[in-house]
């Protein structure tokens, strides 16, 4: 049986120590994600974790989601639904637009498909909740523009769980911030395990999906080449896939050939031209942005590091750092409006950047981030670790493992 079971540090919750070694705490953690125009709260006292990983350590054979949830936020509006003329504590859709030079209205006649495993009830009212609070248009069922499906396609759901909702709750929301004219379809796979989110990846591409967010993942394995071919070789298809959460080290389905691998960057405002910057996404030596050499596939010809011999990780990234994570709104298994981090955010994200960008005309995707390298923002600055040869773990001018070519700068490395 596969195992995407990770190693016991990497699913450990960060202590409040470990945080005020990187001179923050969980106030901050919060403060250091508002947007403008907030009024100020008083602090909470902080206990517990800075953040918690949303879903439950899987048995083997099964993956894990990359969501990792943020403790003792104090929040700035009313937890069950929208407050005008206030903000959620995070991110929010036109920070994020700002930070990447995107659209305001991207996603027009495309779809995105969102795979998950499990079940959200509350997912099409608590993504209805953001998209009010942000003034984004509605995306309903009843319209045609939201769909929740099964891992078949039919309107028969899996079993409810709280950690994987927050999880759906994360990506429908990151879809809706960076394009919120395109349609969303949200597979929900029985089971965690491979099989099961493999047979929705199936499923969301027959139902149309020409974007396909994967926001999961586990320890590599001998039969992954045989998981290419069965359910990520969809052609002109851009699949996205979370570069992982625990550091240096590569999970699957990131080192599948076929998608495009997202690694995390630690985003802040700035007073720079861009008005932000990033480095790579570290909160320990086993916490942080995934990356490194695959040990099963093999490496696809448009890319040309040459300290891998096989595929490498990642190829592009996005926001992840919890410590300034994104406003997500969660109700199955959450309180309202909360904060999140992992390459849960940017696996979405990234998906939604290609709706923005138009339909694929590449096989894979990933191709055109390496032929437009220079309509990337380089992060250069940042490590998870030491290795070797050290751009596998440390960020520098031009490519490296935690954040590829870098992270969007527009709409240009995305265009087929």
């Amino acid at each position: 049986m596969r195992s995407h079971l990770r190693p016991t540090g990497r699913r450990a919750a960060i202590s409040l120590a470990a945080v005020a070694v990187l001179g923050i705490t969980a106030a901050a953690v919060a403060t250091s994600a508002n947007a403008t125009g907030a009024p100020t709260a008083k602090p909470a006292k902080p206990a517990g974790p800075a953040w918690t990983r949303a879903c439950d350590t899987p048995a083997p054979g099964m993956a894990a989601c990359d969501a990792l949830h943020v403790n003792n936020v104090p929040e700035h509006i009313r937890a069950m639904g929208v407050t005008p003329n206030a903000t959620p504590s995070g991110f929010g859709p036109a920070d994020l637009r700002s930070a990447y030079n995107l659209p305001a209205n991207g996603g027009a006649g495309q779809t995105v498909a969102i795979v998950d495993a499990y079940n959200d009830p509350n997912a099409a009212a608590d993504m209805a909740t953001y998209r009010s609070q942000y003034g984004l248009p509605a995306c309903t069922v009843a319209a045609g523009c939201f769909k929740q499906v099964g891992q078949t396609g039919t309107s028969t759901l899996p079993a409810n769980n709280t950690g994987w909702a927050g999880e759906i709750s994360l990506d429908l929301d990151m879809v809706s911030a960076i394009a919120p004219n395109a349609h969303i379809i949200l597979v929900e796979a029985k089971t965690a395990s491979m099989a099961n989110l493999g047979t929705a990846v199936n499923e969301a591409v027959k139902l149309g999906a020409k974007f396909v967010s994967n926001s999961y993942g586990g320890g590599e394995s001998s039969a992954d080449t045989g998981y290419d071919t069965k359910y990520f070789n969809h052609p002109g298809v851009a699949i996205t896939a979370s570069s992982g959460d625990g550091g240096y080290g590569v999970e699957y389905p990131a080192a599948s050939p076929n998608v495009t691998a997202v690694g995390g960057t630690a985003l802040k405002k700035a007073s720079n031209t861009r008005g932000w910057t990033e480095s790579v996404w570290s909160t320990s030596a086993t916490e942080g942005a995934g990356s490194g050499c695959s040990a099963y596939e093999p490496k696809p010809s448009w890319q040309k590091d040459t300290g891998c011999s096989k595929r490498t990780v990642a190829d592009v990234s996005a926001v992840a750092d919890p410590a300034t994570g994104v406003a997500v709104y969660q109700t199955y298994g959450g309180s309202g409006w909360a904060v999140y981090g992992g390459t849960s955010v940017a696996s979405p994200l990234i998906a939604a950047v290609y709706a923005d960008a138009g339909t694929p005309k590449a096989a894979i995707p990933a191709a055109n981030i390496y032929s437009h390298t220079s309509a990337l923002n380089d992060v250069t600055t940042g490590a998870t670790t030491t290795c070797t040869p050290s751009y596998l773990c440390t960020a520098g001018t031009g490519y490296d493992g935690p954040t590829g070519w870098g992270t969007p700068n527009g709409l240009t490395a995305f265009t087929g």
